[in-house]
């Protein structure tokens, strides 16, 4: 605790041992963001690559390699628009600006995606998919970026930031539902695939963009001038943050990218937890670009996928607070940990698709939807947490830095998922088509189907524990020094 006298306006309660409370209408803006940012990760994570061997005829191996391409693409620029975004903070003391780029481009890029001419061919099929996802990529970047490096600048308190992002998991959970069931079925909606996908981009491309929109509003709010109070984006920021984010604002942006690189190097929490959430985002990459795969050749119902997620995110959305909840009394890393052992073995036991495919494996899908709100909404918690214990220690001013790096990771590992699926497919023996020409999988691409379902993603995920038990913040740290500030 500081021994500075107490401030004169401070509240009668004994709070000056808590971070003042986030309104509910920035809580709500802002979770509304999820909206664009779980359709993004949902939507193409699940039809992306079916849609490139399924539809266009494109080889499992090479529909991997695109996929990938468009996502070190993303890992490549995501530093520099954290360092963008931290330079538009110092500037005009938001981070508004390249969230608006990317909310309002995005839409007509993810159409795109999905209106590739048939008559192109695989190999040009190939190439459209790419330059579009590209772009989109891009936009969502700009988005994502700052929005991540936002609840670092909203609020101090630990536990204030397990509540904002606690809300945010539940709209995100929300968005997978809606873009993970209903994209496959605007799909079909048609009755022709070439249109379907044309219909399900360009609907899902503007309930992307209107989420993003709505999140823009609460980055006016990110640097509170006081207790109770928020600062507006004409506000001036603290002397000793001014002085700092000036100087941030004139490096360069390899300076910015070289400070990215540095963050893992300097702060050991950061290295930890991205670790872990790296490894969470393949499994789970995985197995979102699987189910497509589980529902067509295991389940042997397109509609089936619309069902697993309905299993997976109706108690998901139920299970995000209770988990913000057990996180308050147990810690957030302890909880986390919790979380995914449970999601480890509920994937594991879909291993059992293998010998007996069959509707119950919605059960176990259902135990991994509650563990899954835990994964999402914990990690994300700790994100600022990790970000202030860094700002104390070296300074303020590079919440975009982290924010870029972590969604370089996270990126990487959804990333990873596509290619690892793609790689067991080709491995397998799995046969590509077209919308006109009906293939027979072999018993070994069936197999292979089922292992990336489960067995492999529950692997990672316990690979996932072992980095999570080197994480040493804990509540005492980060509310300690809050009061200090």
């Amino acid at each position: 605790m500081s021994n500075d006298a107490p401030d004169a306006a401070a509240p009668e309660t004994s709070a000056p041992e808590r971070a003042p409370r986030l309104r509910p209408h920035v809580i709500t803006r802002y979770a509304i963001g999820s909206i664009g940012t779980g359709g993004f990760a949902t939507l193409p994570g699940l039809v992306l690559t079916y849609y490139l061997t399924d539809s266009l005829g494109v080889a499992a191996l090479v529909a991997g390699i695109v996929i990938t391409a468009a996502k070190v693409w993303d890992v490549i620029i995501d530093p520099i628009v954290g360092a963008l975004s931290d330079r538009d903070r110092a500037r005009h003391g938001t981070r508004r600006r390249l969230m608006l780029i990317g909310a309002c481009t995005i839409w007509i890029f993810f159409a795109l995606t999905f209106a590739t001419p048939p008559a192109l061919g695989p190999v040009f099929g190939a190439i459209w998919v790419l330059v579009a996802f590209l772009l989109t990529a891009t936009s969502f970047s700009l988005f994502q970026v700052p929005y991540i490096a936002l609840p670092a600048e909203l609020t101090p308190g630990y536990d204030e930031r397990t509540r904002l992002l606690t809300w945010r998991v539940v709209v995100l959970t929300l968005a997978i539902l809606l873009f993970g069931a209903g994209g496959p079925a605007l799909r079909r909606v048609t009755g022709d695939p070439v249109t379907g996908y044309l219909l399900m981009g360009v609907v899902a491309g503007i309930v992307l963009a209107g989420g993003m929109l709505v999140a823009t509003t609460v980055a006016k709010h990110a640097a509170p001038r006081s207790p109770g109070e928020e600062r507006g984006d004409d506000d001036p920021l603290s002397p000793s943050e001014e002085r700092s984010d000036e100087t941030r604002g004139r490096l360069s942006i390899r300076t910015h990218y070289a400070e990215g690189i540095g963050t893992l190097r300097r702060s050991a929490p950061f290295r930890t937890l991205l670790s872990t959430y790296l490894l969470q985002a393949l499994a789970t990459g995985l197995m979102l670009a699987g189910a497509q795969y589980v529902a067509t050749w295991v389940l042997h119902s397109e509609a089936a996928v619309e069902l697993l997620f309905a299993a997976l995110i109706a108690p998901a959305f139920l299970a995000a607070p209770a988990w913000g909840a057990i996180a308050n009394r147990l810690g957030k890393e302890r909880t986390f940990a919790i979380a995914s052992v449970v999601f480890a073995l509920a994937a594991l036991s879909l291993f059992g698709l293998q010998f007996a495919p069959g509707a119950w494996a919605y059960a176990p899908v259902a135990v991994a939807g509650i563990a899954y709100a835990g994964m999402q909404s914990l990690p994300m918690a700790m994100l600022p947490d990790v970000i202030s214990h860094d700002e104390r220690t070296n300074g303020p001013g590079r919440a975009g830095t982290f924010s870029g790096v972590w969604t370089a990771g996270e990126t990487i590992g959804m990333a990873l998922g596509a290619t690892v699926l793609s790689i067991i497919l080709a491995i397998t023996g799995y046969i590509s088509s077209t919308n006109d020409v009906s293939v027979t999988q072999p018993d070994a691409a069936v197999t292979g189907i089922v292992a990336s379902f489960s067995l492999v993603p529950a692997v990672l995920i316990l690979l996932s524990l072992i980095a999570l038990g080197r994480y040493r913040l804990r509540r005492d740290d980060i509310d300690s020094g809050s009061h200090r500030r």
